[in-house]
């Protein structure tokens, strides 16, 4: 047998020499340190100051809380080597001794600027910075991003996203999940002030975030900041990783479905450049999943994912700054299907070719600029591409006897006893997008607490797309001849369905300009007892197609914010501080951009999605533990749509426009969050959430209030991670959500199909079956249950610089329990049940087990 290369068995060949060094090395011991951090000439705190031991990544990365302290664990050995950083102030190393708790480390403003300008930096350097904020965002970073996010055969910030307050549940490979009710392709991402227009792979099975992209993710699903809009329901803010401006840092990880390369290099000591590489490999898995899910078996192109990205940033002086990040990745499948069956006395041979391959990139610039000591401007300036192309084809050919009732009804015309259906159906589709971004940020501390800012952004985009499909379609017969339906031997006349082969093509070549601007005020009290933000906010979308263009009117979104702080260090409580807040925000849907002249949308018909979202919220901080609880309603108006619309004259499918959807939401969140700690942290969270919405002029069930087919009553999530050695951490998440809508199922009956050729002249009666499927505002499928596990196995160089990882990983591990239902399907040719069919499953119905490696120096 010839050798074959796999990073797999190399893995697992090296696993007994990897685990007998990290056995035979002496045990390593750890402590829990304070570190404070203050302006060593005020003697005043510093929130927020980052501080890093060096050699751990991201994952050690901590901020000081408001009282200038973080906590960290250090090995008890040995010196640790910390990086401290924060704006406006010149970079620290501080080694923290072999003994001892707590330490104050002192830090200088830089170039004599004043303390206004530190304020002031950190506002206007990072807007909407990754953190926890009552009615505003919650944010996971650090050691909590890499535990939640760093495991199984798909690495995914979306996977610690999902595992937030307001996520609804998804499944495992589904990067699209519903913020707090609304629709899930309405959440917005940001990649450094960055507008993403498609932020996933495999068409929204992941994300593009890998981890060691991002420093953080924050999601904001309350009453953000005016700051940021294009959403109705999320923002996902992704704050870029950046060099280390001293050290080299190099990482390389192998796992049994991917491989990544990440080097970092300073440039003297003011920034540095780094370049991200990743690869995915499922060859190797999809062999094993043969063995167990048969559709695997019509795999032809393993799923695969290629990407790589590169950042670079430098301080040109002490008050000029520039950025630079880049991304480019692509991703793509394919199946094939040949195979002959027989059963109930129909043979059917069909013939499924599908492959779809997806490749999008981005650049972005940035400049950070500080004229005043009080005073911050900020600019930005980027471009981003996105092409997708599907091509698919199903032929099928089938013999089908026709049952003696019906021949018993239809004698008179049918002279038969069996007939045959030879059916083609194709979807060939290229969809490019190109968009180019740019905005300005301008903050101003006036003093007295107040800081005022504004900023203005246009987003362009160029959406081309090319789409040629056939389906055979069926409808009821409603104009003549074939109105009056057929005679049958009972005398009555039964209604009759037509068959025809429907086309369905788009060629569309379309530009919108989306203006934007804002202004807002905050306040912040003297010892930020109470705090405020007033925001506006003004969107306008200018539309243009082949021969055509839209006008629009502008969204206006104003927003309100206040906090209080209503206790400080009072009993065993840290802190105690609530939230009030209020909004509109506005989106743009994402079908608009195929928008054709003859679709029929005029002037200031096409309208931005629209929502009014309240909340309030309590946070209390105690005993190294942190609850929070927030409660919600969201009024959604102007809401787009859509509806095929098929002719049965001309054999065309169209689709009608409309922008006057509507939806009802409220709900509430709770989470108990324990801090990092020597031996555990994580956090629990439960959400529940009602939602309802209604297409008034839809001819279905949604023209009245119905729920949503994502929509879940109740969402639990629990992470915990456990570490009883330094070398060695056990994470582990476990979910639950009920059950989603579903439809009752009526009695299945037979009809009769007369079925036209391309030119719509009849060629056949045939019998077919139906069930019709009504809408239920109480029926649901069952619970849904997940569990993850990743235990790691960790060894350090002595010097502290390097540092070895190895996991072993399983996700998935309740697949066997699924218990969800739903309607079992049917043949539509024979009128029976097929055979388990009932089961909804959202995932591979199989644990997913994962190994890995990662060294990182």
């Amino acid at each position: 047998m010839p050798y074959i290369y796999s990073p797999v068995r190399q893995i697992l060949r090296s696993m007994p020499l990897i685990l007998l060094l990290i056995l035979a090395g002496r045990p390593l011991y750890a402590r829990d340190v304070t570190i404070i951090v203050e302006d060593i000439e005020l003697d005043m705190p510093l929130e927020g100051a980052i501080i890093r031991a060096e050699g751990g990544g991201n994952g050690d990365e901590k901020a000081t809380d408001e009282n200038g302290r973080v906590a960290l664990v250090v090995p008890d050995n040995r010196q640790t080597r910390l990086q401290i950083a924060y704006p406006g102030y010149e970079n620290a190393i501080f080694i923290v001794p072999p003994s001892g708790t707590t330490f104050t480390v002192g830090l200088r403003l830089s170039g004599g600027a004043g303390l206004e300008n530190r304020e002031l930096v950190v506002e206007a350097q990072k807007p909407g910075e990754s953190e926890t904020k009552t009615g505003r965002s919650v944010a996971i970073s650090g050691g909590d991003l890499a535990r939640t996010a760093e495991i199984g055969v798909i690495e995914d910030v979306m996977t610690s996203i999902k595992l937030l307050p307001g996520v609804g549940y998804t499944g495992m490979f589904n990067a699209m999940p519903s913020i707090r009710g609304g629709e899930p392709g309405d959440l917005t991402a940001v990649f450094d002030g960055f507008y993403i227009e498609n932020p996933y792979h495999w068409g929204g099975g992941v994300s593009i975030f890998d981890p060691r992209m991002a420093q953080s993710a924050q999601l904001s699903h309350g009453v953000f900041s005016s700051r940021y809009g294009h959403t109705i329901s999320g923002l996902l803010e992704i704050t870029g990783r950046k060099p280390d401006p001293f050290d080299v840092e190099l990482e390389l990880g192998l796992s049994s479905s991917a491989a990544n390369l990440n080097v970092s290099y300073p440039l003297f000591g003011k920034g540095g450049v780094m370049i991200m590489g990743k690869a995915t490999y499922w060859d190797l898995f999809v062999s094993l999943a043969k063995l167990a899910v048969e559709e695997v078996n019509y795999i032809k192109i393993a799923p695969y994912i290629r990407s790589a990205a590169f950042g670079a940033n430098y301080r040109f002086t002490q008050n000029f700054e520039g950025t630079m990040f880049g991304f480019i990745g692509g991703d793509g499948v394919g199946a094939f299907y040949n195979n002959p069956i027989e059963y109930d006395g129909m043979t059917m041979h069909t013939d499924f070719d599908f492959e779809w391959f997806n490749l999008q990139g981005f650049l972005i610039t940035g400049l950070v600029f500080n004229p005043k000591p009080n005073m911050a401007l900020k600019a930005s300036l980027g471009g981003g591409f996105l092409r997708t192309k599907l091509n698919g084809f199903i032929d099928y050919y089938l013999t089908v006897p026709y049952s003696d009732d019906f021949l018993t009804l239809f004698g008179n015309i049918i002279t038969k006893k069996t007939y045959t259906v030879d059916t083609t159906m194709f979807a060939d589709m290229v969809d490019t997008t190109a968009n180019y971004q740019a905005r300005v940020d301008y903050d101003w501390d006036v003093g007295k607490g107040f800081l005022f800012a504004a900023g203005v952004q246009g987003l362009y985009a160029r959406y081309e797309l090319e789409e040629h499909d056939q389906a055979a379609l069926e409808m009821l017969a409603v104009t003549p001849p074939f109105s009056d339906g057929l005679q049958g031997s009972d005398g009555k006349k039964h209604p009759v369905y037509l068959n025809y082969p429907a086309n369905y093509n788009n060629s569309s070549a379309n530009q919108t300009l989306t203006s934007s601007a804002y202004t807002l005020l905050e306040y912040t009290s003297p010892q930020k007892r109470f705090g405020g933000e007033l925001g506006f906010r003004v969107d306008h979308l200018f539309f243009a197609g082949k021969d055509f263009t839209l006008q629009t009117l502008p969204a206006l979104n104003p927003r309100l914010n206040l906090d209080w702080n209503i206790a400080r260090n009072t009993g065993f409580f840290d802190k105690i501080t609530a939230t009030i807040g209020s909004g509109l925000f506005s989106s743009i849907t994402d079908n608009i951009s195929s928008i054709q002249s003859g679709d029929g949308v005029g002037d200031f018909e096409l309208k931005q999605n629209r929502s009014w979202t309240s909340i309030a919220g309590i946070k209390l901080d105690f005993l190294g533990f942190s609850v929070n609880v927030e409660g919600y309603y969201k009024r959604i108006f102007d809401r787009a749509y859509s509806a095929l619309v098929t002719n049965s004259v001309n054999q065309t499918i169209a689709i009608a426009r409309k922008f006057d959807g509507e939806g009802r939401i409220w709900g509430f969140d709770v989470m108990l969050q324990k801090t990092s700690s020597r031996y555990w942290d994580g956090w629990i969270s439960y959400s529940f959430n009602w939602a309802r919405y209604r297409n008034p002029a839809s001819d279905s069930y949604t023209a009245d209030w119905f729920y949503p087919n994502f929509h879940r009553f109740h969402n639990l999530n629990l992470v915990l991670n456990i570490k009883p050695l330094r070398s060695f951490n056990i994470a582990t998440r476990f979910g639950f959500a009920s059950g989603a809508p579903k439809t009752v199922a009526g009695e299945i009956s037979s009809y009769p199909v007369i079925v036209l050729d391309e030119h719509g002249h009849p060629v056949d009666i045939i019998q077919k079956y139906k069930r019709p499927s009504l809408y239920s505002d109480t029926e649901r499928d069952g619970f849904a249950l997940t569990w993850d596990v990743k235990a790691s196995f960790f060894a350090y160089s002595r010097a502290g610089r390097g540092q070895m990882e190895v996991y072993i990983a399983v996700e998935n591990i309740l697949a066997s329990l699924e218990t969800r239902q739903r309607n079992s399907s049917f043949n539509s040719y024979t009128g029976k049940e097929d055979q388990g069919s009932n089961t909804a499953s959202y995932q591979l119905p199989i644990p997913m087990p994962s190994i890995g490696f990662r060294w990182t120096y």
